[in-house]
């Protein structure tokens, strides 16, 4: 299992557009359509499939929004952070 971050940690190391909400890492990446949208939805399960970490994650026209956290350890992990910046590579 993965070990929780200290909320300084967290603050030093959180991805660029990410916030923290309580015990997760949450970002809305935009996009010019639903189409833009699922395709990035569908490349971020690839990542998220190959990093054997499952986000949640929720399409709207424009929209995907990204929630990490790490359920087995309770909270904010490396591989939150370390996905998140993944998911950026393939956005930004």
């Amino acid at each position: 299992m993965a070990d929780l971050l200290s909320d300084e940690e967290i603050s030093d190391r959180l991805p660029k557009e990410w916030t923290r909400e309580g015990d997760e890492i949450v970002r809305v990446f935009e996009f010019n359509g639903y189409l833009d949208a699922s395709g990035f939805l569908s490349a971020a399960a690839g990542i998220a499939e190959d990093a054997w970490h499952h986000p949640e994650m929720t399409i709207r026209w424009g929209e995907v929004e990204v929630r990490l956290t790490t359920h087995d350890a309770g909270g904010i992990t490396e591989n939150d952070i370390d996905l998140a910046e993944r998911l950026n590579g393939i956005h930004d």
